[in-house]
């Protein structure tokens, strides 16, 4: 943190901190004006559409964003959703409670599949195939091909795995039922 050099910031990007354990977030002292901590609402409050995001930092830093508020500002009704939700915490532990269900019902699944599913402070679990990016890429298409709607990271050594988001119940099912076949049709790449 020292070596950020002076007039720079550094950004910490806590998208996704509502999922992450509250003893992993780093405590980092917004009173020193090289730090800007970096929030949304798109993922645990589920309102990406909204566009809704907000910084945590030194007074001096967030006034300069006043210069562009008014170009750049969110309109009404994101700014009332996103207070609403705020004022909502117990919708929001159910969220992520039923997240971290479906991230363990998803790690069950890669496991009894072969695969390693990678630890997750987020709402999706990346799973290693165990091979190639080919591989990877043959497992996504066919679970595409199937109904199911899966990612892939594209930088190496992560485009080995695939990227499943925490889904409901009925998803899950299809990603059980489906990933078996999807498997077995990419043996041959």
């Amino acid at each position: 943190f020292d070596r950020v050099p002076e007039g720079s910031l550094l950004l910490v990007d806590e998208a996704y901190c509502e999922f992450a354990p509250s003893d992993e977030l780093p405590t980092l002292d917004v009173s020193n004006p090289k730090i800007l901590r970096l929030r949304t609402f798109s993922k645990a409050y589920g309102m990406a559409g909204a566009r809704v995001g907000y910084a945590i930092g030194h007074p001096t830093i967030i006034r300069a964003f006043d210069k562009i508020r008014n170009h750049f500002g969110m309109n009404r009704s994101a700014v009332l959703g996103a207070i609403a939700a705020l004022k909502d915490q117990e919708w929001l532990n159910h969220v992520i409670n039923e997240v971290n269900a479906a991230k363990l019902r998803i790690g069950e699944i890669a496991k009894a599949n072969g695969l390693t599913p990678l630890p997750s402070a987020t709402n999706f679990v990346t799973i290693d195939c165990g091979h190639g990016s080919e591989f990877a890429k043959a497992v996504v298409d066919g679970l595409v091909k199937r109904g199911v709607f899966v990612r892939m990271p594209f930088v190496e050594p992560h485009n080995r795995c695939i990227r499943v988001s925490a889904g409901k119940k009925e998803h899950l099912d299809l990603l059980e039922q489906m990933l078996p076949l999807a498997l077995k049709e990419s043996q041959n790449i």
